[in-house]
């Protein structure tokens, strides 16, 4: 006995009904892979909201090339220090010294170029070595005597607080020699035909944007080699769209007025120096692998003090750059130089996707938590919104990158 079982063909589509399915499903694979980016893009994404609305508030204040320059110049001493201590704080310690031992080394410097006239490069050079030598006693304290870092960086935050104070004996030192006031003020020189733009910032625009999207296809391609998860083609176009036009405009809006400043050249190689030893440095692997799981670290032969060590005393150099930066901003060193510099640097890598735990961040996060912070001191000020304010303000923001990442955490372990 026979059953005949006849197909039944599908009902045709709607008309239309096939693009709007794959338009649909395309929005579907670009919104999955901003779900699975958020920690690296939502603060970015963030940042990019924060300067829109700003822009419109200060009635296009905020993105006035002078403006653009002058926020580049107060805020590059803590996007330096927001380097290092994103790595201190990716592998599991934190350093509550830094803003202290900037105003050390700010004063150091002073004494012997003002008080000693010593030449300026000389200083410049025993500064940093004064600052490498802080960092690695403090480094070697943690590591090997094995006391917690926050003890450690909280005595060296009073005692490099109180040597400032001696060094200087409470009075303002200055000014400082021409050639170290322009590290800190100066723009690079007009060179070539005279034009509305800065030459020769132009052409380093022109080359950011080549080495940015060189370095995302090739970062790209690798993953894609190792059979990493990337992301999907449109959004990853999207993302190079806006990366570019950001360069771009920042590029146009700073030869529009007197160029780069010397201190955003400066930070750029700190950025790509660190990012490339974060990501491709053994070195930098081991700083991850310490504060992911220092127990793992430890079989699988990472030399744990000698790296915590190693971040301590980098840490140390970039305060004393720190210092010296400023410093040479203000003209003058400061006894009250300094202040809450450490929190600034902390804010800016946990809202720049720091993780409390350790493990989890990178260099480019932490430029942009401190250009998060920068702009919303930058925007505040155009508005005349009160000092009390803006601490509250700043204070929610970084509740709100703090609680982000552990809602962020916990949604990824369910």
């Amino acid at each position: 006995m026979s059953t005949d079982v006849t197909a039944k063909s599908p009902a045709p589509a709607p008309p239309g009904g096939s693009g709007a399915a794959a338009g649909g499903g395309l929005l579907q694979v670009m919104l999955n892979g901003l779900r699975r980016n958020m920690r690296q893009y939502g603060m970015l994404i963030a940042l990019g909201l924060i300067v829109v609305l700003f822009e419109a508030w200060t009635g296009g204040d905020l993105l006035l090339p002078r403006n653009v320059s002058n926020l580049v110049l107060q805020n590059s001493y803590i996007l330096i220090l927001a380097i290092g201590m994103m790595l201190v704080i990716i592998a599991g310690h934190i350093d509550l010294s830094v803003g202290s031992l900037t105003a050390f080394v700010g004063a150091t410097a002073a004494v012997l170029t003002v008080s000693h006239h010593m030449a300026w490069p000389l200083a410049v050079l025993l500064c940093l070595l004064v600052g490498a030598a802080a960092g690695a006693v403090q480094g070697y304290l943690i590591a090997y005597f094995g006391i917690p870092s926050f003890i450690v960086t909280l005595a060296g935050m009073l005692l490099f607080r109180g040597l400032t104070e001696i060094l200087l004996k409470g009075q303002t030192l200055g000014p400082f020699p021409d050639g170290l006031q322009k590290a800190g003020n100066g723009f690079l020189p007009e060179v070539g035909p005279h034009t509305n733009y800065h030459n020769i910032t132009l052409l380093l625009g022109l080359v950011i944007v080549a080495s940015v999207v060189w370095q995302e296809v090739r970062d790209r391609r690798r993953q894609q080699e190792f059979s990493l998860d990337v992301l999907p083609a449109k959004l990853f176009a999207l993302k190079l769209v806006a990366l570019v036009a950001a360069v771009l405009v920042v590029t146009l809006l700073l030869a529009s007025y007197k160029g780069a400043p010397i201190v955003l050249i400066l930070l750029g190689v700190l950025v790509v120096g660190y990012g490339y030893v974060m990501r491709n440095a053994v070195f930098g692997r081991h700083i991850y692998a310490i504060g992911g799981n220092l127990p793992a670290a430890k079989l699988s032969g990472v030399k744990d003090k000698r790296v915590t060590f190693q971040v301590f005393l980098n840490m140390g150099v970039l305060a004393a750059l720190a210092g010296l930066v400023v410093a040479a901003r203000l003209n003058a060193a400061s006894p009250k130089a300094g202040v809450n510099y450490e929190l600034e640097a902390i804010a800016s890598s946990f809202i720049g996707g720091a993780s409390m735990s350790g493990g989890v961040g990178t260099v480019l996060g932490a430029i942009i938590g401190g250009l998060v912070l920068g702009v919303l001191n930058n925007g505040m000020n155009l508005l005349s919104v009160g000092t009390d304010w803006q601490q509250v303000i700043k204070g929610l923001a970084l509740l709100a990158a703090v609680g982000f990442d552990v809602w962020n955490k916990r949604k990824s372990g369910s």
